[in-house]
């Protein structure tokens, strides 16, 4: 044995040095891969006593639950039930067992509602874990934090309204993110007062979610929205139009018009569609005065809105609009003239210019 790796050796060493640098690196590869096979196989054992833990505290946890709700009134907690809290406080000391604690909580609590859920939300606080949820707020790690806020949306807690709020302009997005759910889902409208001190952009996408978080609330008396319309903050404007159009806010009228003549040129645009749906008919006459000014995006919104918003009054200003270069205000032009134009009598004449434009009307027959 000795002379046959004494041999391969001398074979080694008298090899080119390319060979050399391959045997090494095969070497090298076979090692590497069988230190890797050690340690996936370790990890996975690691990971099934894991698992056999958490499964085995899992229903441990799951029948205290259930016993601490059954176990007496709901006035006074009987002996059993404080040994069960005292049980659970001790066990949400650990790191895991807490994980597994808040979970179950959780589990049991989005299949209940009422009292039963109320005694598990009372059994949150009894057992020290808004504590620790709430130290997590100071944290440094932002996954930490949003984490934290997370748990306290999903268990109801109002209390920490007053520490949280104060991270409305926390420099990570999850985590502004992640409070502007807690107000919405917690306090509904009231909620949007963040939207008074918010330094950062609303995305479309939070836009999107707070609203569909809004939404689930029904007979709910929505707040003064003037406020949010003057706001520097371009998407707070934003999203402030969108609730507006979704709650048919007629008190905000002026603030609308006042919109016409602001910075961002996808607000005036959103402010022209708004005039429409409420109704604005003073703000027709506003906007023609200085139409030929204004973005194309503008001129289109204007005579879509004015499809809807027209009188007879208004045709000699749509016809001189009948020739223009761009497509979509012609084909509006043709469908509010087919809507308006009457004859010297005053009597309406549907489809009037069919046959000077026989192409474009019938597209807009076919749409």
């Amino acid at each position: 044995m000795l002379e046959f790796f004494q041999n391969s050796i001398d074979s080694l060493n008298s090899m080119h040095i390319i060979l050399k640098m391959c045997n090494y690196l095969s070497l090298a590869f076979a090692v590497a891969i069988f230190l890797c096979m050690i340690y996936l196989k370790n990890l996975r054992d690691r990971l099934k006593i894991k698992n056999r833990i958490e499964t085995t505290y899992q229903k441990k946890y799951e029948s205290d639950l259930i016993e601490y709700l059954y176990a007496g009134d709901d006035e006074t907690e009987n002996e059993q039930q404080q040994k069960i809290v005292a049980y659970l406080k001790k066990c949400s000391e650990n790191r895991l067992k807490r994980k597994i604690i808040i979970n179950t909580f959780l589990k049991l609590k989005n299949d209940v509602s009422g009292e039963t859920a109320d005694a598990i939300q009372r059994l949150y606080y009894q057992t020290d874990l808004i504590k620790s949820a709430t130290s997590k707020l100071k944290s440094k790690k932002w996954a930490v934090v949003a984490k934290a806020i997370r748990e306290l949306t999903k268990f109801e807690i109002k209390e920490t309204h007053d520490e949280i709020i104060q991270l409305i302009n926390h420099p990570r997005k999850e985590v502004r993110f992640e409070i502007q759910k807690y107000l919405v889902q917690l306090f509904r409208f009231d909620g949007l007062k963040f939207l008074d001190i918010i330094e950062n952009d609303l995305s479309e996408w939070d836009q999107i979610q707070l609203l569909e978080i809004l939404n689930k609330f029904k007979n709910v008396e929505v707040p003064d929205l003037n406020d949010w319309l003057r706001s520097k903050n371009d998407s707070v404007v934003s999203f402030t139009l969108k609730l507006v159009r979704l709650h048919n806010q007629f008190n905000v009228v002026a603030e609308i018009i006042d919109l016409f003549k602001h910075t961002n040129e996808e607000i005036r645009v959103e402010a022209i569609k708004l005039v429409s749906h409420l109704g604005i008919y003073e703000a027709v006459e506003i906007l023609k005065v200085d139409l030929q000014e204004r973005t194309l995006e503008e001129q289109i919104a204007f005579f879509k809105m004015m499809e809807e918003m027209s009188m007879p009054d208004d045709v000699e200003f749509v016809k001189a609009y009948m020739n223009h270069d761009n497509f979509y205000i012609r084909i509006s032009v043709m469908k509010i003239m087919n809507l308006i134009t009457v004859d010297d009598d005053n009597t309406f004449v549907i489809n009037s210019i069919a046959e000077e434009y026989p192409i474009e009307t019938n597209l807009i027959k076919a749409s």
